[in-house]
């Protein structure tokens, strides 16, 4: 019989009397921890900590999300049934066992976690009165990672604007935050008292939990990249929902980031953004890829400088929760002899599992995309705008969109003619991609379209972006020195 328990670390602890089992892990979507194994004789214990380190960063919390406790044993031995374990509530997560899966989740008072304890929360901070705080409330992708074009901003400030607290919006204490700043838990007090009490808001996406900005507050939207499709207003089909929604959600916003004019112009008139600034200042997050180095990067993904790599980096879908899967990506890495990095969108991360296979490494988790940009030799994508960011480096692009005519004809749609203007090939089949990485002379002949590309979209990408845009936080006094 196996005994389960919690321990104080956090750790989950497993027990058991007779052969002790060769294997002892959780096995998550996107992470997995190996339980330390010790005893020999009549009984064994086995700890698994709840915390797990990537890509040669921190050890933090695992991910909120379901886990396969897993006991491997030789022979003919079979895994007994686990005990279940009430929900139990750390500092930096909490967690119950149940049915053999352990669930982990953000390190909120259940209190808090309803309807009602959110409603209560929402009363508390952000309608009584308050004054605001010399603080910057960053968050990124809903809080599912602290990168970005908020991130590099947060850089920047840091060493311009010591004195200013800087909060980060995160779903769970996983996300590692910059240093030096504080991570709030979405729907936590704190989270709520943070952001009705700082004075700048800067984000990429929407705002959620019926924010409304208090008197004073500066919302600067940055958003995520130039679309290339249709966003907001601009969606095949009139949905009067969405539209209301819209017109709210652009109506919280002071100021709106832009990465070029062509960008502006689409993201004013999908989101009906009238009167009101926008900064055509170049991406921030783009500026490593002008000043940063590959060589830090691949050795913490540990990939050999003398490797090539190939970023693959599709989009995610409307009809679909998962990364698309229309690529083989071992053959792929077995013709090309790459290593090929597989990146799926932000809203696909908690979907699906880590793509595995040799040469191939799922990268979907990592913490910042523009870091895989640098460390990429080619980059392929689909309808993601990513295209607009690594051309910054130069570097070819290929496009992979087997299911064109359906995503530009039925399910998006897009802002320009991309078969027209693409600064590299598009292809429709694995062996269409395959020969076309495989044609040196192919990449050449795209180099004025590359060019073009380049001026009308990387014009402001010069690796000062940051810079300029605290600049004016600063000298518009959104926040003091």
């Amino acid at each position: 019989m196996i005994e389960a328990r919690f321990t104080p670390h956090p750790a989950l602890e497993l027990t058991g009397r007779g052969e002790r089992p060769r294997r002892v892990e959780l096995r998550g979507p996107r992470a997995r921890v190996q339980g330390r194994i010790t005893g020999r004789g009549k009984t064994w214990r086995a700890v698994i900590p709840l915390e797990a380190a990537r890509w040669e960063g921190p050890t933090l919390p695992l991910p909120s999300g379901d886990y396969l406790v897993e006991t491997a044993f030789d022979g003919d031995a079979a895994a007994e049934e686990l005990p279940a374990l009430a929900l139990t509530q750390w500092p930096s997560l909490r967690a119950e066992l149940r049915d053999g899966v352990l669930r982990v989740g953000p390190p909120i008072d259940p209190a808090y976690d309803s309807g009602e304890g959110q409603d209560a929360l929402e009363r508390r901070y952000a309608t009584r009165p308050q004054g605001l705080e010399n603080a910057v409330f960053f968050e990124s992708f809903y809080g599912r990672s602290a990168s970005c074009n908020p991130r590099a901003i947060d850089r920047e400030l840091a060493q311009r604007a010591p004195n200013v607290l800087r909060y980060w919006s995160v779903v769970d204490l996983s996300v590692q935050v910059p240093d030096g700043a504080v991570a709030v838990v979405e729907g936590s007090p704190e989270w709520w008292r943070a952001r009705g009490a700082a004075r700048l808001l800067v984000v990429n996406d929407w705002l959620r939990r019926r924010f409304s900005r208090r008197p004073g507050q500066i919302v600067l939207q940055t958003w995520h990249g130039t679309p290339l499709k249709r966003l907001a207003l601009h969606r095949p089909g009139f949905d009067p929902r969405r539209a209301l929604a819209v017109l709210k959600e652009s109506r919280r916003w002071n100021v709106l980031l832009a990465q070029n004019p062509y960008a502006a112009r689409v993201l004013r008139s999908a989101y009906a953004f009238r009167r009101r600034p926008i900064w055509i200042e170049g991406y921030p997050r783009n500026d490593v890829l002008v000043t940063g180095e590959a060589g830090p990067v691949r050795r913490r993904l540990g990939i050999a400088d003398d490797e090539r790599v190939i970023l693959y980096a599709p989009t995610w879908r409307d009809d679909r929760a998962d990364i698309v899967d229309f690529l083989d990506l071992e053959r792929l890495a077995s013709v090309t002899g790459a290593i090929v990095l597989v990146r799926g969108h932000s809203r696909t991360l908690a979907a699906g599992d880590d793509a595995e296979g040799p040469r191939v490494v799922d990268v979907t988790s990592y913490p910042d995309v523009s870091d895989l940009l640098l460390a990429a030799d080619v980059l392929i994508t689909d309808y993601s705008s990513v295209m607009f960011d690594f051309t910054v480096t130069g570097k070819p692009v290929f496009f992979f969109a087997p299911d064109i005519d359906h995503y530009r004809g039925e399910l998006r749609g897009f802002s320009f003619d991309l078969l027209a203007e693409a600064p590299g090939p598009i292809s429709v089949t694995q062996d269409e991609l395959e020969a076309h990485l495989a044609d040196d002379d192919l990449v050449d002949g795209f180099a004025e379209r590359y060019r073009a590309w380049r001026r009308r979209f990387n014009a402001r990408d010069d690796g000062a972006a940051a810079q300029r845009v605290v600049a004016r936080i600063l000298d518009q006094g959104f926040v003091d020195r």
